[in-house]
């Protein structure tokens, strides 16, 4: 595979062609992703549940993140790589910026913040120093003690004005992809439609230029939480890690990933 860029990803979406991610949490993931038909490899926070074995994301750390993602790119064949940045590493915009540099020095292609309006400052702050970012809207698990358990943002008329203007706000601000979890399928559509820049969906219906999902979930290697949108690609049909992969990235291109029974309408 020829390498992504974020250039690619844009013309992707001006033709309507889905993008396929996954999250990878080291060499051999990475490898087999990004061989099988994963454009673009998050390096999640995720990490702190499904490889640490923590409740939420929030005890993963800078180190922990700068190692994952050291780990990702080594056997990485093309695939563009995006980093979390960790719970309260961009808390101001010094720390975002210092914390975004370890990230791309370790073989990140670009960050992902989770964002409120309150991050619009820090998005311009990495765009304009050349750090390309992906603004984390709707769901944010980093927010997890606010709410006590995963929420879905966007039923109530209030909150889809505030995430409408929100994503145009950080695209404004530089964002060069916007993801969006755990918001309503028409919503997310909207909020497709309205942007320039590409977004990437988790729980947010099929009209998303994209769609991501955690590398064990695909699998079906999945905890005692099974939200809705999660989907177990390896099947008698798809006996290996290689065929579900390549599965996943099939369905998500065709349109067959995610369905209504994935979303939260």
């Amino acid at each position: 595979m020829t390498d992504i860029t974020m250039s690619e990803l844009q013309k992707m979406k001006n033709n309507d062609e889905k993008i396929v991610c996954l999250t990878a949490y080291d060499a051999t993931q990475s490898l087999l992703a990004s061989s099988h038909g994963a454009e673009v490899l998050l390096i999640g926070d995720s990490l702190g549940m499904v490889v640490q074995g923590n409740k939420t994301t929030i005890p993963v750390t800078m180190p922990h993140m700068v190692y994952h993602t050291q780990c990702v790119q080594k056997l990485n064949q093309g695939s563009l790589l995006i980093a979390d940045m960790p719970f309260m590493s961009y808390d101001s915009i010094d720390n975002a910026l210092k914390h975004a540099k370890a990230l791309m020095q370790a073989g990140a292609n670009m960050v992902k913040p989770e964002c409120g309006l309150w991050t619009v400052d820090i998005i311009r702050a990495l765009t304009q120093q050349g750090i390309p970012t992906c603004a984390h809207i709707g769901f944010t698990p980093q927010s997890i003690s606010l709410w006590g358990k995963p929420k879905v943002y966007g039923h109530l008329e209030a909150e889809q004005v505030q995430l409408i203007e929100l994503a145009s706000k950080l695209q404004d601000a530089g964002a060069h992809l916007i993801l969006l979890e755990c918001v309503p399928p028409q919503l997310a559509k909207t909020i497709t439609q309205n942007l320039s820049v590409p977004t990437i969906g988790i729980g947010a219906g099929p009209d998303t230029d994209g769609q991501i999902l955690v590398f064990y979930d695909m699998i079906g290697a999945t905890s005692n939480m099974k939200p809705r949108f999660i989907k177990n690609f390896m099947t008698s049909k798809t006996p290996s890690i290689q065929e579900a992969i390549s599965q996943y990235a099939s369905d998500v291109k065709s349109g067959e990933y995610p369905k209504p029974e994935h979303c939260y309408l």
